[in-house]
């Protein structure tokens, strides 16, 4: 084996726009770049960098992070000239945590500096791509991308073909917090997706998205694409929580399955929407945006369901590329050095720092003894699945990870 990366060692790259657009066939319309673990600076410190090289070499002008996608709008409109500042842009811009970043921070301050006295044509653009957050403290409330949708087709269609009026809507969504019960994703009797108010909003929220659709021309025209393209979003956004309450409140075996497509599903949307306005870096987990179907274990139960990547890959074909990120250490929870059997400890044998594999080459290398899958002591570190070398257009190995 040590033959093998002696070999491949000289095909590695720095990690640079340069160096990532040699690996594919052309510029790709959405490039997705993953992390093993969430939380690491260090990590989002290369994206920011790559970020930016993109940008200036390649002429991307789109970053899409995994976070909520109505929240990423207060961002945007920080980054394109809009009020507020930029703790505010922090604290109400990100899900997850993610705005006590200091390298999320760094991000949307550069980014504002950059558009500072460009035209509008040429603004970077932020967008986060997960329907909110969706995970094991509940589920966001409808509300909000409901009565937006609503507020922005009232003043603009007949009464008569809106499905109802803003004060039933109301009526119908009730308290957020019966929406945001947390004892809800653990216990379905909690959720309240299925209840009678619950069924009609999925048809309202179905009826107003086909609307927005429907009048396309007349819309756009009134009010532009901008603000079309906003209530798409709000749509995808409603009908997509509603239908993620209602997969709450299962109680069949093929719940958590559900849940978790239901999730990438709407990611894979809001990356395809992206990505016909123009060249998008990608930022999230390496099992939402993989090829391959993601699997995760339990209760004792291995779940696997199809990643937003290997959604969009499906749709975008040659135009969509994947750069996995794989590392070989983070001390501070527990993750010592690379097991040398794994491809981890194989990269890790490399004296540099940070470097961009060629997964096709180093793939060929290791032949068909694929090396081990590496195991971590940290729940929240995953590591690389050989398997997956191939189907993946490059590896973005960090050697060490240093304490955010």
């Amino acid at each position: 084996m040590a033959t093998d990366i002696e070999h491949i060692a000289p095909t590695t790259h720095a990690v640079e726009a340069s160096a990532v657009m040699k690996l594919l066939p052309a510029r790709p319309r959405l490039l997705a770049l993953g992390e093993p673990t969430h939380g690491e600076d260090t990590l989002l410190e290369v994206r920011n960098e790559l970020f930016r090289q993109l940008v200036e070499q390649e002429g991307y002008r789109t970053i899409a992070i995994e976070s909520d996608c109505l929240a990423g709008l207060v961002v945007d409109a920080y980054v394109t000239g809009g009020g507020g500042t930029l703790d505010e842009a922090m604290e109400y811009g990100f899900s997850h945590g993610f705005g006590a970043s200091a390298a999320n921070r760094e991000l949307v301050r550069w980014a504002r500096q950059y558009n500072t006295g460009r035209p509008a044509s040429d603004h970077l653009r932020f967008a986060g791509f997960d329907g909110g957050p969706l995970e094991i403290t509940g589920a966001a409330s409808p509300r909000q991308p409901l009565t937006e949708l609503h507020d922005y087709l009232a003043p603009q269609v007949d009464p008569d073909m809106l499905p109802c009026t803003r004060e039933a809507l109301d009526h119908l969504l009730g308290a957020d917090d019966r929406w945001r019960e947390p004892a809800a994703m653990m216990d379905p009797s909690r959720s309240f997706g299925r209840s009678p108010e619950a069924a009609q909003l999925r048809l309202i929220a179905d009826d107003l998205a086909s609307l927005l659709d429907e009048r396309t021309p007349h819309l756009i025209a009134a009010a532009g694409r901008e603000a079309w393209d906003r209530a798409r979003l709000h749509g995808r956004t409603a009908t997509g929580l509603l239908r993620y309450h209602s997969w709450m409140a299962d109680t069949s075996p093929g719940r958590m399955t559900r849940l978790l497509g239901v999730r990438d599903r709407m990611m894979a949307e809001n990356l395809l929407a992206l990505a016909a306005r123009g060249p998008v870096l990608a930022f999230a987990h390496n099992s939402h945006l993989q090829r391959e179907m993601s699997s995760m274990r339990m209760g004792g139960e291995r779940l696997e369901w199809w990643s937003a990547g290997s959604i969009v890959s499906t749709h975008l074909g040659r135009e969509y590329a994947f750069l996995a990120t794989a590392l070989g250490t983070i001390r501070h929870h527990g993750v010592g050095a690379p097991p040398p059997e794994t491809v981890e400890g194989l990269l890790y044998a490399l004296p540099e720092d940070r470097r961009l594999v060629d997964t096709r080459r180093l793939a060929a290398a290791l032949g068909d003894a694929l090396p081990s899958p590496r195991t971590s002591p940290y729940f929240g570190y995953f590591g690389l699945d050989p398997a997956h070398l191939a189907g993946t257009d490059g590896l973005v190995f960090v050697k060490d990870l240093r304490p955010s």
